[in-house]
């Protein structure tokens, strides 16, 4: 199946099949993107807000990166409400802007129901531009900023999510979305194991 196919049908077709033979499966959709799961990540953002309380700091904004909506549909509706001055912005990793957006506002404001909490679209800031090519395909921005991230702060980010979270974050401040008194919240979703599906890249640091 491409990598811009149905991907839940997917699932939902083995649950089926599974069913079939008599078991009793628990479906959790492709990145447990669902409005339930999304309120599970909404409750994110009252930890952000305590431990940013705790430093003294109101972030200008909670940069992440932003697939199958999950992740920036909760952190929307959690920051409605736990962090008002705080934007959140998700980084475009399918190369999908378009769809990811869609889904993260539809994913929203389910949530938001559910929780019977206000939703604003406007509050949805999905950043093209920094996923490469496709889906699990690096660049060379999402390269540099895996090795920057290791280098200075030994963060070990993976070329599939948390890298291009992080390029396109470099690249938002080198193009001054933000200013140098600003204080800015990244969030590493996870995803180091898919490094080592992609040593090659780095071949160069190991010799």
């Amino acid at each position: 199946m491409p990598w811009n196919g149905d991907r839940n049908g997917a699932i939902t077709a083995l649950a089926e099949r599974l069913r079939g033979e008599g078991r009793k499966p628990f479906v959790g959709p492709y990145g447990v993107s669902s409005p339930l799961g999304a309120v599970g990540y909404a409750s994110t953002v009252s930890e952000i807000d305590r431990q940013c309380a705790a430093q003294g700091i109101v972030p200008a904004a909670v940069v992440h990166c932003s697939g199958s909506a999950g992740t920036q549909a909760g952190l929307v509706v959690g920051a409605r409400w736990a962090m008002p001055q705080t934007r959140i912005v998700g980084i475009d990793i399918d190369a999908e802007p378009e769809r990811v957006r869609a889904d993260v506002l539809a994913c929203g404001a389910a949530a938001a129901a559910l929780l019977d909490r206000p939703f604003d679209p406007d509050d949805v800031d999905v950043v093209a531009g920094h996923a490469g090519p496709a889906y699990g395909v690096p660049h060379e921005a999402t390269v540099e900023a895996i090795r920057l991230g290791a280098a200075l702060e030994g963060l070990v980010l993976d070329p599939v999510y948390s890298g291009k979270g992080l390029a396109g974050l470099i690249a938002l401040i080198r193009a001054g979305r933000w200013t140098s008194g600003q204080e800015i919240v990244f969030i590493h979703t996870g995803g180091a194991p898919a490094l080592f599906a992609y040593t090659h890249l780095f071949d160069q640091v190991r010799s």
